[in-house]
Parts: C-alpha cells; structure tokens; sequence
C-alpha cells in the first residue's frame, strides 16, 4: 500500500481523506455571553462553507474556495424581496383549505391537539411563573428587547459579512431570513388581532387564566393578541432558514434551534405569553421557513 502527502492532505489508494478540524470554544460566565458566542459563530459558518474543499479525484485538478451553488430554481435578491413575500402569502393563507381536502392532515391534527393541551394547562402553570422569582437574572439577560435585537442583529451582521466577503451565497441566507421573518410576523399580525387572547401580564396574581380570549384591547400594529408568540416565531423562523443552508455544519441546527428555544422559553417567565403561545409560535415559524420560504419553486 503506497501513502502520499499532497498539501497537507493524505491519500491511500487513490482515496483522499481529510484531517479534521478541533473545535475551539469559550464559555462566559453569563448566559448572554454564552448567546452572543453562539451567533458570532454562526457568522462563520457562512464564509466558511465557500472555503472548504470537496473530495476530488486524484487525477483531477483541484479547485479552491469554490461557491455553493444556489437553490435551484430559488431566484432571491433585493429587488425579488417585496415579490417573494406577496408570493408566499398564497400558500400561507390557502393552507386551511388544503388542510379541509385532505391535506397535510395528520402534522396539522397534531399540532390542533397539541395546542390544545398546552391551552387547557396554561391556567395550571403560568401561576408558577408569576410567583417565581428563580428567573430574574435570565429574565433581565433574555428581556424582550434583548432577545428582539438579537434576533435582527444576527441576520444583518450576515449579510454584511457576505457583503465584505462577495459571498452570494451568505447574502442569499439573510435575504430568505428576511423574507421569512417578514412572512412570519405578517401571520403573528393577522392571528393576534383576530384571537385577542390576554397576556399573562395582563391577569391580576388571582385572576382568571382560563378565560382568556377574545378580550385584549391593545393596539392593532403591535398584535391586540397573546397567540402566537411574535418573538418565538421569529426566531423559529430564522433558526430554520440557518438550520436548512447550513446542515453541513452539524452544530448549526442545534446552536439555532437552541437560541430560539431560549428566545421563546424567555416569554413564559418574562409572563409575556403562555406556553401554548410560544409552543404556536415555534411550530409555525418552522413550517413558514421549511415548507414555504425554502420551498422549492
């Protein structure tokens, strides 16, 4: 058996192999720390995808920092945003209907008795957390203004490192997590106006938690409603999009979906939404980008 070395990279029998690459982390000592960490990495991830090499044959010319090719047939740019967005409201709002033939039925049952369970036990576990005061360091780290920002920042930091970098193919992620997050809040909008479900903090410590819909009179561009959660739906959404582009990276789907896991965890102990509302708002931000924004056309 004959072994050879070519720039680093060890072939043996005609098969080239690579090394593989340590994995460098740092832990903070707070929770945000650990968060801000998390995304920094996801802003590598992108670059780093156009840098890595392919296995080629040995008799073929190797090529360097070659681009991921684009989603077939997924045309996604500026000028295509506003477009993309009207154009996926079609399937977004004909879903029901669908649904009523036959469609989808099984995914969409289950998500119906889900919710409702979590509905019907809101009224047995959202007093714990008015009572709590076990979540006030991570309830100041995760506030709803924290955890807004970091969910705009990431995407926007993304698409100017693939703006310095000339990378499309990063540039494309964080316009489809535009379009997502757009799709995502346009829905949130609708839902919340038309259910009108109080928040848990507008619920005195010994009122009524059970009856809680159709009674919100909050303003009409913020969402009069609790249901679903705005802050979990958009993450969701956007911990999709990173999830789906970048699967090579197997950590990336669970550093996403942890971050929106604990984005849409925050609104129960902030007593921003019920559990039900953040459980809608993760289901449906992760159908809105898989099954609509991802979809292929």
């Amino acid at each position: 058996m004959i072994r050879f070395r070519h720039r680093g990279r060890s072939a043996v029998a005609g098969r080239i192999t690579f090394p593989r690459a340590g994995a460098i982390a740092r832990r903070g000592p707070a929770a945000l720390r650990r968060a801000l960490l998390i995304a920094a990495l996801l802003l590598g991830a992108g670059p780093a995808r156009a840098q890595e090499p392919s296995p080629t044959p040995a008799a073929a010319v190797p090529t360097s920092n070659a681009q991921p090719a684009p989603d077939a047939g997924r045309a996604v740019s500026w000028k295509l945003l506003v477009p993309n967005i009207l154009h996926d409201q079609k399937p977004v709002w004909l879903f029901p209907l669908h649904a009523a033939e036959g469609q989808h039925t099984k995914p969409t049952l289950a998500f119906i008795l889900a919710t409702a369970g979590l509905v019907a036990l809101d009224p047995h576990d959202t007093p714990y957390f008015r009572r709590t005061t076990s979540f006030d360091g991570f309830n100041r780290t995760f506030s709803g203004r924290n955890t807004a920002l970091a969910t705009a920042v990431v995407p926007l930091s993304f698409y100017a490192v693939g703006l310095a970098r000339r990378d499309s193919y990063v540039q494309q992620t964080a316009l489809l997590v535009g379009e997502a997050v757009a799709d995502a809040e346009i829905l949130t909008l609708v839902m919340k106006n038309v259910d009108r479900r109080l928040r848990p903090y507008d619920i005195p410590p010994d009122g009524d938690f059970a009856h809680t819909w159709f009674k919100s009179k909050g303003r009409f561009l913020s969402g009069r409603g609790s249901f679903p959660s705005g802050h979990t739906i958009a993450a969701f959404s956007v911990a999709t999009v990173f999830a789906n582009r970048y699967r090579q990276h197997r950590w990336v789907p669970w550093a996403a979906y942890g971050l929106a896991g604990l984005v849409g965890f925050s609104r129960v102990p902030l007593q921003s939404h019920f559990p039900s509302d953040v459980f809608a708002g993760a289901v449906l931000g992760y159908v809105l980008s898989h099954d609509v924004v991802l979809a292929r056309r």
